[in-house]
């Protein structure tokens, strides 16, 4: 008899614990929903955010910029711009940017030794929350170079 009283204080004492434990996880999962509401009154601004390069040579780097306008009554802080891959590099303002102003990030593409179809994100990280750009085109492969040939008639022996 008393292994089952035990038995029934050990089930209620889990049961207990186990019901502690879902409550802050029910705390959490209303925070972000707070968030994207607070998100979706973002006060960044892009004239555009995706750009098609359309079909471009293989070779030279080609950039496009994105251009934002603070449209809110606080400063935007841009904590990271990050690309999808390595053959993109953004650069953006490390300063706040006031009320009202606007900037840009430049997004720059090396389409050397890269042909074919573009699809790149650049993801934005700022005090307002997260903006997802994206750069599309296509890359038209180089003509092959020209290889010197190995003649050994033009050589002295």
């Amino acid at each position: 008899m008393k292994k089952s009283i035990s038995l029934i204080a050990v089930i209620a004492m889990f049961a207990t614990t186990a019901i502690a434990q879902t409550t802050p996880q029910t705390s959490r999962a209303a925070s972000p929903a707070q968030v994207t509401n607070q998100s979706a009154e973002t006060t960044l601004k892009f004239k555009e955010e995706e750009h098609n390069f359309g079909t471009i040579p293989e070779g030279p780097s080609v950039s496009y910029d994105f251009e934002f306008k603070n449209t809110g009554k606080e400063p935007i802080v841009l904590s990271n711009v990050q690309a999808s891959c390595g053959c993109t590099t953004p650069t953006w303002p490390k300063e706040p940017i006031a009320p009202g102003q606007s900037s840009k990030i430049t997004a720059t593409y090396s389409t050397q030794g890269r042909p074919g179809q573009i699809n790149k994100t650049i993801t934005v990280t700022s005090n307002v929350g997260t903006k997802v750009l994206k750069i599309t085109g296509m890359v038209e492969k180089a003509p092959d170079s020209s290889v010197p040939s190995n003649n050994n008639s033009m050589m002295k022996h």
